[in-house]
Parts: C-alpha cells; structure tokens; sequence
C-alpha cells in the first residue's frame, strides 16, 4: 500500500519554534499535520489495515535548505495520522517493524511518498 502527502508538513525545527512562541501553537501545528496524512489516506480511498508493518518513506523536498534529521521528524506524523486514519492499529514497539527513509529533492512537486508493508 502506498499513499502521498502533497502538503508539506513542519520540521522538527518549526515545531520547536511553536512550543517556544505559544504553549497552543505547537498542539496546532501538530493537530493540522497529523489531519494532513489523515486527508491524504482518505483522499486514495485506502481501507486496510495493519498489526504489524514496516514503512518506507521518500521524502521530495523543494530544496536543501533543512536538515534530514529534522525532515525526518514528519514521521511522528505521518505514523499518528496512519492510526488515525485506521489503517494501523497502533503505532509501537510490536506494531512497527522497521522504516526506511529516502531523501530527494523536486523543485516542482514536493510531496511524501508512504509505502506501508
């Protein structure tokens, strides 16, 4: 199974900015990206569900201007927005197998691609 997410989703960087600026702010940031993957899921129709999975995630940036280790940060939400969405039950020790993370740059249509298998 295979989804995208076409909206970009904040840094590890920008969340901290958030919590620092406004004990609300990051709760926002983090309830509008996790509901981002959710609409995406929802958007391709996807109705399995997974107990246990592995994930490999391409991410596509427009540039190189962050960091991979605070891209990377997006996982934690794409993985709440996958539970959320339902097709994974849970996202812990027993559920994740193992993840994989690719990075490419594409001025023209950044975007994440999620395999789930």
């Amino acid at each position: 199974m295979k989804f995208t997410v076409k909206t970009p989703l904040p840094s590890l960087n920008e969340y901290i900015n958030a919590e620092r600026s406004n004990k609300y702010a990051a709760a926002k940031i983090k309830k509008n990206a996790t509901n981002a993957v959710l609409w995406a899921i929802k958007t391709q129709k996807y109705k399995e569900t997974f107990e246990q999975f592995s994930l490999v995630i391409n991410y596509f940036c427009k540039d190189k201007r962050k960091d991979k280790d605070n891209i990377a940060f997006q996982k934690k939400f794409i993985l709440d927005g996958m539970q959320k969405a339902g097709i994974i039950t849970n996202d812990g020790w027993n559920n994740v197998t193992d993840w994989e993370e690719h990075f490419w740059i594409d001025k023209n249509n950044p975007r994440i691609e999620v395999e789930i298998t």
